[in-house]
């Protein structure tokens, strides 16, 4: 059987080519509240609802900012939140042409019986919450899946497992309206070269598109949210032009071109490398049949939090840095971005060890 075409089936093929639109992307704002909250730690700024509010309304409301975003993930908290002005956070990205999404799974449990390999929960009332998200304003989700490189990682299970269900996950998504991103992070963790990264994602990547393919998903109605391969954490670093060419070889193998568009995760590299490694694969003259974008969070809003800390007389400044991160991520999704964005600050590494979302 080919696809399912509901009756959202239109919508979500708009939406999803939409959100792919060349020369913008994604921020990713769907933080839990734990992980804002050490986001917030790192400033000294209590995790409180209000602060979390206020430092979302600044990304949000940040002068031409937005104008080089598609959409942006939410917490469920920031679903539905206001401006200080009481204006609907769902609103103000509609009004500027901003697509808004969710964060849909509840996080990773391991799977018994491995090296500590994990699966992603979330499918207790999942189709019922996108019916909800819909209704709230979303029109695209997002659910992670996280592998890791080892001696025998990623296993054989491990890789079902996770396609599995991001691909259950990508159908209920469709059946209710929810363009789904469908995001299987191998995560950087490890002493492995790109070689091993590239073997791992190619398998990774061809046991995805397998799986929605059974689940008779409408990849014109989705988007892939992958990582970029590149050697392990505590491995040396290699040339953008050399990531450049491992990651899109390894997504001409493996991603139909009926994906409108590919959007990558940061994966904890600094904001700078994130961005001049997206506009080397920009650059690359081969044929790229989808978009390659961005899904940043940290890559997007790291700088900006250094700026803020908190204090009111800094957001002008805060949303300056924000701005010049988002242009300098535009301009390398056509591959014209020319380095220096942000100086050293954007330079400083964002890698965690075994990172939580």
């Amino acid at each position: 059987m080919s696809a399912f075409v509901g009756k959202y089936a239109e919508e979500l093929i708009k939406n999803a080519k939409c959100i792919a639109t060349p020369g913008k992307g994604i921020l990713a704002a769907d933080e839990s509240t734990g992980t804002i909250g050490k986001r917030l730690a790192s400033i000294n700024v209590e995790n409180i609802e209000s602060n979390r509010q206020a430092l979302r309304e600044l990304l949000f409301t940040s002068p031409s900012a937005l104008s080089f975003l598609s959409g942006v993930i939410l917490f469920e908290e920031t679903l539905y939140q206001k401006t200080s002005d009481g204006k609907p956070f769902v609103d103000v990205l509609n009004d500027n042409d901003v697509i808004p999404g969710i964060k849909v799974d509840k996080g990773t449990v391991d799977i018994a019986g491995t090296n500590g390999e994990t699966t992603t929960q979330g499918f207790d009332s999942l189709g019922a919450r996108c019916a909800q998200y819909y209704k709230a304003g979303a029109r695209f989700a997002k659910w992670r899946a996280v592998l890791k490189i080892g001696p025998n990682e990623p296993s054989e299970l491990s890789i079902q497992q996770n396609a599995q269900g991001l691909a259950r996950y990508a159908i209920i998504c469709q059946e209710n309206g929810l363009v789904p991103i469908v995001e299987p992070e191998i995560l950087t963790d490890g002493s492995h070269d790109i070689k091993k990264c590239a073997a791992a994602t190619e398998a990774v990547l061809a046991a995805v598109y397998k799986a929605l393919n059974d689940h008779h998903v409408l990849l014109e109605g989705t988007l892939l949210k992958p990582n970029m391969v590149t050697p392990g954490s505590d491995s040396p670093k290699v040339a953008p032009e050399v990531i450049a060419e491992y990651t899109v070889t390894a997504l001409r193998r493996t991603v139909p071109p009926a994906v409108p568009g590919i959007v990558f995760l940061s994966g904890g590299q600094s904001e700078e490398e994130a961005t001049v490694n997206l506009n080397a694969m920009n650059k690359l003259e081969v044929l790229k049949p989808w978009t390659l974008s961005f899904s940043f969070g940290r890559a997007l809003q790291k700088s900006t939090l250094k700026v803020w800390g908190g204090k009111k007389e800094e957001v002008e400044n805060a949303q300056a840095a924000f701005l010049g991160r988002c242009k300098a991520n535009s301009d390398a999704t056509l591959g014209n971005y020319t380095g220096g964005t942000g100086g050293d600050m954007a330079a400083q590494s964002l890698y965690e060890k075994g990172y939580k979302y």
